[in-house]
């Protein structure tokens, strides 16, 4: 079996030496030359709340050759056009793209594969890159968990041994319903990552001030209704039912609500967003896949979003270097 992890970042570069470290052979491929050449010279080293080094596979993308059984999907969403049309000639006729991305991307994956060749895995836990070759894990070591699923009623044949690989870094729960799981993830992603990514910080420092707090609140509260709109259960996160415990319907409830929120993102209080790595690095973001889908289904279902419509607002304005990430960016939030 051959297996490979296209767009390791720090995400797929700890995933790809957990595995490695598990005894399975896995390829990771990145577009970044220096840092293929820094994992393929000195190994990949973990720090962060872990620490280990591990000999690890690394190719660019230009030395890719053959088929792989199995393409663990890194990347970011909005290059998923192209990426999966570059792809395809190297997935093997009954392998299988796993896509580890944000939002919604299953469907566009599986027009040009097909829904048996494509199956869906959201992450609980975050990374970071701080150079090449050095990736940081920025979640507790007891969060470290996946939920896999497929869109396909048809199983794919490698699907049980997707479900192996990754159980060398963590936990899988196997997902019946990946709909309602990837909206779980989405809704963090809407909340957190979000206002990590408008603010400069982390989820802890997003989560913990008062006036930043309520902004996350705000966010989860409109992607939990446009889920009710659009008749969409979603699924508990790590156990937690995160609709029990977040939303709310009167005063006292919306209080325990607020109090909870920096009890439920403790183990993710040091992470720092993926789009707010891309703003300090002069990259665009994947916005338009996280907030900005939570406002297109709000549309679609009849409920306004404005909390998130601003979110996706300030991040294009940053990007297009009208605003900088920080905590005056809360003022253009209407609460």
């Amino acid at each position: 079996m051959r297996v490979a992890i296209y767009g390791a970042g720090s995400l797929g570069t700890i995933l790809g030496a957990y595995i490695t470290k598990g005894g399975q052979q896995i390829e990771l491929i990145n577009r970044n030359k220096a840092h293929v050449e820094a994992l393929q010279s000195h190994g990949a080293k973990i720090v962060g709340t872990v620490d280990f080094t591990q000999a690890v596979t690394a190719y660019t993308p230009a030395e890719m050759s053959g088929t792989y059984d199995i393409i663990f999907l890194m990347t970011k969403q909005q290059y998923n056009a192209e990426v999966v049309q570059m792809l395809k000639p190297f997935l093997a006729e009954d392998g299988v793209l796993v896509t580890f991305q944000n939002g919604l991307p299953e469907l566009q994956l599986a027009e040009v594969l097909g829904k048996e060749r494509v199956l869906g895995c959201t992450v609980a836990w975050g990374a970071t890159m701080q150079e090449a070759g050095v990736c940081e894990l920025t979640s507790s070591p007891d969060a470290l968990s996946f939920s896999l699923g497929a869109i396909s009623e048809k199983r794919n044949k490698h699907f049980d041994e997707v479900q192996t690989l990754l159980e060398l870094m963590g936990t899988v729960e196997v997902e019946e319903n990946f709909i309602g799981t990837r909206w779980s993830k989405l809704l963090i992603n809407a909340a957190f990552s979000g206002m990590s990514a408008v603010l400069g910080c982390t989820f802890g420092e997003a989560a913990g001030p008062r006036d930043s707090r309520r902004i996350v609140q705000a966010l989860i509260k409109e992607c939990i209704g446009v889920c009710k709109a659009g008749g969409i259960r979603i699924e508990p996160v790590q156990g937690k039912d995160i609709v029990k415990l977040l939303d709310y319907k009167n005063c006292a409830k919306k209080a325990f609500s607020y109090f909870i929120i920096p009890i439920a993102i403790r183990k993710h209080a040091k992470l720092k967003a993926s789009m707010l790595q891309d703003l300090e690095k002069g990259k665009l973001t994947e916005v338009d896949a996280i907030n900005g889908a939570v406002s297109d289904y709000g549309r679609t279902v009849g409920c306004s979003t404005p909390m998130n419509d601003c979110v996706v607002d300030i991040i294009h304005r940053i990007e297009r270097g009208e605003l900088t990430p920080g905590r005056e960016n809360l003022k253009y939030f209407n609460l």
